[in-house]
């Protein structure tokens, strides 16, 4: 049996070496498809998070209103722990509240900064984002009203209801006023540049009393179906909390997906179809040449058993090693791709390996059935007699 074994793999080499040029011809069709296929299906698996991070640049996906009035910290960071802590890139609280500045009525936001910035990473800031106490940031349009830029100090006044004023005079003052050293201006092209912007701590400093939170605002790392889930879960385990999602970022995320995978697919579909129709070619064009060799060889008494081993396994040893190649070759192509698309380096999956081999060696097998079968059907009469 070992004799047979070292007899047939002698038999295949001679016949690999000999057909040197055919064969490479062959060895590069499968080892190109082996390495479109590794690298597109890891673009596949690898674009819904390169989607993600791409999309997380153009805001928020997700929002915590409030059922009915405002919600508490508490009840954001209580909802927050229903969504894995990996998918969360960032969590923004808001709270609104009327101010004044020079005597004029302002909106200010008060927020997490680290958060808006996560959050909001579209938002452009000449200076630098508020991170300490007295620290606050102002929209273009703010700063162009009463001519205020990064390094400025300003005051801040708050002014309590009437009501709550007459109720308790001794713990609210009329004119509740704080200094502010402007470090930012922001400039978004929309509504936000008409607010001003500073830290929670520093609202309720202001206003002296327990901050309430108006809106949450989250960037969360997931498809359309986890984000539609981790609301569902939101809404039902924190009632005082309404989450949705924001329609325009997820829905969009979701096409562009949907389509590049699309794509992704057919793309891969065609390439290994080329490979088959090469793979194809070159094994008949071989069976072509080794007529008279094949019509010997039944002369003598071969089996058409022992024809089809020899060059299905002419074939598999072809699609074994052009596999293993492709897969190399393929990680590092969908790892240019990656940087040149996304600007971002991709993860190797090891477990693509085998099966791109396996598809290699599939491929060649199909490929190589037809030529085999018109092997099988050579004449050896004929072919002796020189027909």
């Amino acid at each position: 049996m070992n004799k047979k074994r070292k007899m047939y793999f002698r038999m295949l080499t001679a016949s690999l070496m000999r057909r040197r040029s055919r064969m490479v011809v062959a060895l590069l069709a499968i080892m190109i498809g082996a390495t479109i296929l590794s690298g597109l299906v890891t673009i596949y698996y690898d674009v819904p998070r390169q989607m993600g991070a791409q999309f997380r640049n153009y805001g928020a996906n997700m929002l915590f209103t409030a059922t009915e009035g405002t919600f508490t910290q508490e009840e954001v960071d209580k909802a927050v722990s229903d969504i894995p802590e990996e998918n969360i890139v960032g969590v923004a609280p808001y709270h609104y509240e009327s101010v004044r500045i020079n005597e004029t009525v302002q909106m200010a936001a008060a927020t997490d900064m680290a958060g808006a910035q996560k959050t909001s990473p579209f938002w452009a800031v000449t200076g630098e984002w508020p991170a300490a106490s007295g620290e606050i940031m102002i929209g273009e349009s703010i700063a162009e009203t009463y001519r205020l830029e990064a390094g400025d100090v300003m005051t801040v006044a708050w002014t309590p209801d009437e009501a709550a004023a007459a109720a308790d005079e001794e713990e609210y003052v009329l004119d509740n006023t704080k200094e502010f050293k402007v470090t930012g201006v922001l400039e978004t092209g929309g509504s936000e540049e008409d607010y001003v912007y500073m830290s929670l701590e520093d609202m309720a400093e202001l206003t002296q009393k327990e901050v309430a939170l108006d809106v949450c605002e989250l960037s969360v790392s997931a498809t359309s179906d986890e984000l539609t889930s981790y609301a569902e879960k939101i809404s039902a385990d924190v009632p005082s909390i309404s989450a949705r999602l924001v329609k325009r970022v997820t829905q969009s995320e979701t096409t562009v997906l949907s389509k590049l995978q699309a794509l992704v697919l057919l793309v891969t579909i065609v390439v290994l179809a080329l490979t088959m129709i090469c793979v194809a070619t070159t094994m008949t064009a071989v069976v072509a040449e080794r007529r008279k060799e094949i019509g010997l060889r039944k002369a003598l008494g071969a089996s058409d058993k022992s024809i089809v081993s020899e060059f299905m396994g002419e074939g598999l040893s072809l699609g074994l090693l052009g596999g293993i190649l492709g897969s190399i070759l393929g990680f590092l192509f969908a790892q240019a791709v990656s940087v040149s698309v996304f600007h971002s380096s991709i993860s190797f999956r090891p477990a693509l390996m085998p099966i791109t081999i396996i598809v290699a060696i599939a491929v060649t097998a199909v490929a190589c059935i037809l030529p085999i079968r018109s092997a099988t059907k050579i004449d050896a009469a004929l072919v002796l007699k020189g027909e």
